[in-house]
């Protein structure tokens, strides 16, 4: 005899076989749905696809979406080269060509500042009868100021500076503080013979050198946030260390004035 709970209602148990219906359920569905769109598009009525037709050439003629003009004549063109372009509103036109403007004249005014700045250094390096010892040249990165170090900036094997360096080193201090915009690089070249003594390697040698002008340019009151020393050791020759010649020309300290605008079409170097 069956057992009844309370209240009189028979317990019945589902079957979990059953669940697979649903899904079952759905895909009939949406076979049914696919069978009668693919009907749909075999059968075509022209008295029904006339007049969507013409609402759709009506839209593109600019009777419906404003625009639909310029839909209609580049919309069916493969060639991208025959493309209706619109031009640019005025006030956009304006503000690029000023751009442009400002960013050419900043170039030229650059241009201009760091040619003062050479042309006084080179008259200083004149003044003092030392030419072939200070050396500038404008270059697409900015004014490099070229020291040599040889009877000039420090002895064999030191990284200490030469009073004799002292009046072109405060004047250059005077020029950088007069532009005060520009980032100041220095960096230390050796060449390629191994030293001895204090130094273990011309990486060392190269760096102390290069940071012995950033001391005394910041002695001169260049603002020393705007400096950085670096050695290049002998790496970045700038004449063959096969003859003498060559490696006392590799012997130096570059400063390095970087531009900050693109340097002019019509860049000099010297």
């Amino acid at each position: 005899m069956a057992r009844r709970h309370k209240g009189g209602h028979e317990h019945h148990e589902e079957h979990p076989d059953e669940r697979w219906l649903l899904t079952y359920a759905d895909m009939i569905t949406l076979l049914l749905a696919l069978f009668i769109v693919l009907f749909a598009m075999g059968d075509v009525d022209p008295g029904k696809s006339e007049p969507l037709a013409k609402s759709v050439r009506d839209a593109l003629n600019g009777k419906i979406l404003p625009g639909g003009q310029g839909i209609a004549a580049t919309g069916g063109q493969t060639d991208t080269s025959k493309l209706q372009q619109s031009a640019p509103s005025p006030s956009l036109q304006e503000a690029l060509s000023t751009a442009a403007t400002t960013g050419a004249m900043s170039g030229k005014q650059e241009q201009q500042d760091l040619e003062q700045i050479k042309q006084r250094i080179d008259s200083a390096a004149a003044d003092k009868k030392l030419q072939s010892k200070v050396q500038t040249k404008l270059t697409k990165d900015g004014l490099m100021i070229r020291l040599m170090s040889d009877d000039f900036l420090f002895d064999s094997g030191s990284a200490t500076l030469k009073s004799g360096s002292a009046p072109i080193l405060r004047r250059t201090a005077q020029l950088l503080r007069l532009d005060g915009r520009h980032a100041i690089r220095v960096s230390g070249h050796t060449d390629d013979v191994p030293v001895h003594g204090q130094y273990p390697s011309n990486w060392e040698l190269s760096t102390a050198r290069a940071s012995a002008v950033v001391r005394a340019l910041a002695r001169y009151r260049v603002a020393p946030a705007r400096m950085e020393a670096v050695g290049k050791s002998y790496l970045a020759p700038v004449a063959s260390n096969s003859s003498a010649s060559g490696r006392s020309k590799n012997r130096r300290v570059e400063i390095l004035i970087p531009r900050q605008a693109a340097a002019p079409a019509a860049d000099s170097s010297a």
